[in-house]
């Protein structure tokens, strides 16, 4: 891989990192807030160690793991660190089963988000379906199924991932939705749990949140040191803006409509690539720069509009 590649890669997953997790960012800020400074340092020195090596780290080794069980939990771990090319030639091989579930666990995502979550709506067909949101689980559905009657004519494993990516998100979608009802009572008043209590609260929503960031990552490379620099990166800048500036970042109105959009264009680059049509590895990082950019423009003319 030439370095200009590398380095658009690694600034496009760094970005997607991000814009991906700013939901996430906003519930530690009103979580820490409530925590004594010494537990606030606590958590953004070693709370970030986790973040980044052990679950940014071992995600991506766990997924390479689960497409390819046959190389076994070391096989696998050397496998996304090695030059070997034949390691290389393997994984992509594999690349199609890992791609498709990857890639309907993002549409799942984005059409979750288009339908039933309250937003500030930035583009006009978005109030439209956000009305219609009953149509979710039809959409959904008649989604997975299309994908799964045509892997089924290429390779029943790759079905097989289509339904992994659609149960990856039900599962992670229910501890997201506890994690809202959590934050409401960690934030309470009268709440006497601890600081450390809080911490490990934080460190499970912060493992569950970056499934969508690692998912996503793959659309832009399968190499795990590449996801994990990117990645980390990403969750390092995020950490710093989670203290300081969180509330500079909540300006930003339709941060979550660029975050979704190119949710949903990763997705589509997932499943087309899964299904043999190859995409331009600068394809995934440009788009991401395009999507966040207008986005970002959009909210900056919202806000000299409400100064005005």
């Amino acid at each position: 891989m030439q370095i200009g590649t590398i380095i658009i890669t690694v600034l496009g997953l760094c970005l997607f990192e991000i814009i991906s997790s700013i939901d996430n960012a906003v519930i530690n800020a009103e979580v820490l807030s409530t925590m004594s400074k010494r537990a606030q340092k606590w958590f953004m020195l070693w709370g970030f160690f986790f973040a980044v090596f052990i679950i940014r780290g071992l995600l991506p080794w766990v997924i390479i793991w689960a497409t390819m069980p046959e190389l076994g939990p070391i096989g696998s771990f050397t496998a996304a660190f090695s030059n070997d090319p034949s390691v290389h030639t393997a994984i992509e091989k594999s690349a199609p089963i890992l791609l498709l579930g990857g890639g309907v666990f993002l549409m799942f995502l984005f059409f979750h988000w288009l339908f039933l979550e309250t937003k500030n709506f930035g583009l006009r067909h978005e109030k439209f379906f956000y009305k219609n949101g009953v149509w979710f689980f039809a959409v959904v559905s008649i989604l997975l199924a299309t994908i799964v009657w045509y892997s089924l004519k290429i390779n029943p494993m790759l079905a097989f991932s289509a339904v992994i990516g659609s149960t990856a998100f039900f599962i992670t979608h229910g501890f997201k939705e506890n994690a809202e009802k959590g934050e409401q009572k960690l934030l309470n008043k009268e709440n006497k749990m601890s600081d450390i209590s809080k911490i490990l609260y934080l460190e499970i929503i912060d493992a569950t949140f970056s499934i969508d960031g690692v998912l996503g990552a793959f659309a832009f490379t399968l190499s795990v040191p590449l996801i994990i620099l990117g990645n980390g990166l990403g969750a390092f800048i995020l950490r710093k803006l989670t203290i300081g500036n969180i509330d500079r970042i909540k300006k930003y109105s339709y941060l979550k409509n660029g975050a979704m959009y190119s949710i949903f264009i990763l997705g589509v680059v997932m499943l087309v690539d899964a299904f043999g049509m190859k995409i331009p590895s600068y394809v995934s990082p440009l788009l991401t720069f395009i999507i966040i950019g207008y986005f970002v423009i959009k909210s900056l003319n919202k806000n000299k509009e409400v100064v005005i």
